[in-house]
């Protein structure tokens, strides 16, 4: 159990420094200008991959940017629309990248999207489950496990759920980098910092799927031992 503990002060740390490496790489390459804004990146790339039907819009907000395949928009925070610099481009063929991903049934895409609504019901329902599996075991000194069991089965929805979400993402970056360098938009060093701020984004998923496998292990480790007192 110690080790578990151990794993997730670490993992919470790692979680701490991508955030902040990749927040403060961010704010670096958006001081480095380019020729088109955010939202000319995004309709080009969209245009060059021959897609016409998805519209690119404006959101508030910081790191709100994402596709959405239920209405087709690229959704792009205020100073990525706006902006022209690598980071700006960056995020915004990014988010197109996951535009292609939909146009072209893109398998590990279309298998996230079929979990969303599993994820949904889970994601509002989960803390509750466990935290009242938790007072069931304290009430029942451990005899009644039934419960938490259910908030586990519904936390490893969500831990799976991030785990598919990872090829997404890294696919998203190669295809957005891809074309980024075959339309020579960001070249030389461009080129690199966009794909380095890329990475650090792609970084942040890795780490909140194993912090989620963590958790997920811990909770299962507190329900085997009930059972075996059992």
């Amino acid at each position: 159990m110690s080790g578990i503990y151990l794993i997730s002060i670490l993992i919470m740390l790692v979680s701490w420094i991508v955030s902040a490496t990749m927040k403060r790489r961010f704010k670096q390459y958006s001081e480095l200008p380019i020729n088109l804004t955010g939202r000319e990146i995004a309709e080009k790339m969209l245009k060059d991959n021959g897609i016409y039907d998805v519209k690119v819009i404006s959101v508030p907000g910081a790191l709100t940017d994402h596709y959405n395949p239920l209405d087709k928009t690229v959704n792009l925070s205020d100073w990525v629309y706006e902006q022209s610099n690598v980071a700006a481009a960056a995020v915004a063929s990014h988010e197109c990248g996951h535009a292609v991903q939909h146009a072209t049934a893109y398998s590990w895409l279309t298998l996230r999207s079929k979990l969303v609504p599993a994820v949904q019901i889970s994601s509002t329902w989960v803390q509750w489950i466990i935290m009242g599996g938790f007072i069931v075991l304290m009430m029942t000194k451990g005899a009644v496990p039934w419960v938490l069991l259910v908030g586990i089965i519904l936390f490893a929805i969500t831990t799976i759920f991030s785990f598919i979400t990872l090829p997404v993402e890294f696919d998203a970056s190669a295809r957005a980098l891809q074309w980024l360098d075959s339309t020579q938009l960001l070249v030389g060093e461009e080129h690199d910092k966009a794909k380095n701020a890329l990475g650090w984004a792609a970084s942040t998923y890795v780490v909140a799927a194993l912090g989620s496998l963590v958790t997920l292990l811990y909770y299962i480790s507190i329900f085997a031992g009930a059972r075996r007192r059992d």
